[in-house]
């Protein structure tokens, strides 16, 4: 599966479109951020995704964590937001 990644200057709309249509197709979607302008942009793409999928009657959730990426040999930590449909409790 491919990761969403999102920088500082992505417009949030952009990955929301794309998580919304990954979502409706897989059911699980990931956005990959580093430093707190991207997380604040991904943040944003995750609550219009959110939107776009009401729409369809798909309630998602956003699971948040960290993971390690390499970068030019370096690494660095990363926050992976994970957006899946919400599962009814029963």
């Amino acid at each position: 599966m491919d990761i969403i990644k999102v920088s500082a200057k992505t417009r949030p709309t952009a990955p929301a479109g794309a998580n919304a249509g990954v979502i409706r197709e897989t059911k699980h979607a990931e956005f990959q951020a580093i430093g707190a302008w991207a997380v604040n942009q991904a943040v944003k793409a995750v609550a219009i995704a959110r939107g776009y999928l009401a729409l369809d009657g798909i309630d998602v959730v956003c699971i948040p964590a960290f993971t390690e990426v390499e970068i030019n040999e370096e690494k660095r930590t990363a926050i992976r937001l994970v957006v899946e449909p919400r599962v009814p409790a029963e």
